[in-house]
C-alpha cells in the first residue's frame, strides 16, 4: 500500500528547512560558559539539541535555568538572523507544495518569536499558514500539542493525509503522537539513522521530496 496524498504539509525548522546551527550553538555556549560548564562543539550541538528550552534547560543548568535562558536569548538576539541558512532545494519544496494545492505550516522546538524572525527574514513567511515555535502551544515536541494547534489554524483533522516532516527520532515521535504521517527527511546520522527514528516514510533530500510529491499528485 502506497503513502496517501497528502493535504497539507507540516515542517519542523531547524536540520528540515533552514540551518540556524551556528547560533544556536553560539547563544547555547554563552549560557554554558557563563554558568561554568565546557562550551559543546557544533556537532555536540546538532546531535544533542532536540527539545525546546524550556523543557530542557532544566537538565542543564537546574535551579539556575531561568538566568541561563535570559543569557542563551540575549546571545541569539544579537545574531540568530546572521545564522539562517536555507537547505539544499528547501525554498523550491516550499514553492513546490505550494503549486501542487498544498496547505504547509511549521511546527518547531525553536521559540516562536524568533522562528517567525527567521521565515519573515527568509521571505518564506506567506508560504505558511502558521509558524508553532516552543511556548506557541501548551506544551513543546514531542507532545502532540504543538501540531493539533498548527492543524487547528490548517482547518484539517489529523490523519495520515497530513504529513510531519522532521529530521529526527524527537520529530517522529511527535508526528505520531499527533495522529499524523511521520515522514523523515535526510539520514538522521546526527541522530542515530532512520532505523531509531522509525518513521512511516522516508525521504532522502528535498529533491526527492518534491519528486515524491509530484509522483502522488499526479496519481
Amino acid at each position: 500500500m502506497s503513502d496517501p496524498l497528502p493535504s497539507a504539509l507540516v515542517f519542523d525548522w531547524d536540520n528540515t528547512l533552514v540551518d540556524a546551527w551556528p547560533g544556536i550553538a553560539s547563544a547555547l555556549n554563552a549560557a554554558l560558559t557563563a554558568f561554568g560548564h565546557r562550551p559543546w562543539s557544533l556537532a555536540e550541538v546538532r546531535g544533542r539539541v532536540r527539545q525546546s528550552l524550556r523543557d530542557s534547560f532544566p537538565g542543564l543548568f537546574g535551579e539556575a535555568w531561568e538566568r541561563a535562558r535570559d543569557v542563551f536569548y540575549e546571545a541569539l538576539e544579537r545574531t540568530h538572523l546572521q545564522n539562517v541558512t536555507p537547505l539544499p532545494g528547501a525554498a523550491e519544496t516550499l514553492r513546490h507544495a505550494r503549486a501542487l494545492g498544498l496547505t504547509l505550516a511549521v511546527v518547531s522546538n525553536k521559540t516562536g518569536r524568533y522562528l517567525r524572525r527567521e521565515a519573515e527574514a527568509l521571505g518564506w513567511s506567506d508560504h505558511f499558514v502558521t509558524l508553532i515555535g516552543a511556548g506557541d502551544a501548551a506544551a513543546d515536541k514531542p507532545d502532540a500539542a504543538p501540531i493539533r494547534l498548527a492543524l487547528s489554524a490548517l482547518g484539517v483533522t489529523a490523519g495520515p493525509q497530513v504529513w510531519y516532516v522532521g529530521d529526527t527520532a524527537l520529530d517522529m515521535q511527535a508526528a505520531r503522537n499527533a495522529g499524523v504521517l511521520a515522514v523523515l527527511i535526510g539520514d538522521a546520522a546526527h541522530d542515530g539513522g532512520p532505523a531509531r527514528a522509525a518513521p512511516a516514510l522516508h525521504i532522502s533530500d528535498h529533491a526527492a521530496l518534491r519528486d515524491h510529491l509530484t509522483r502522488l499528485v499526479r496519481a
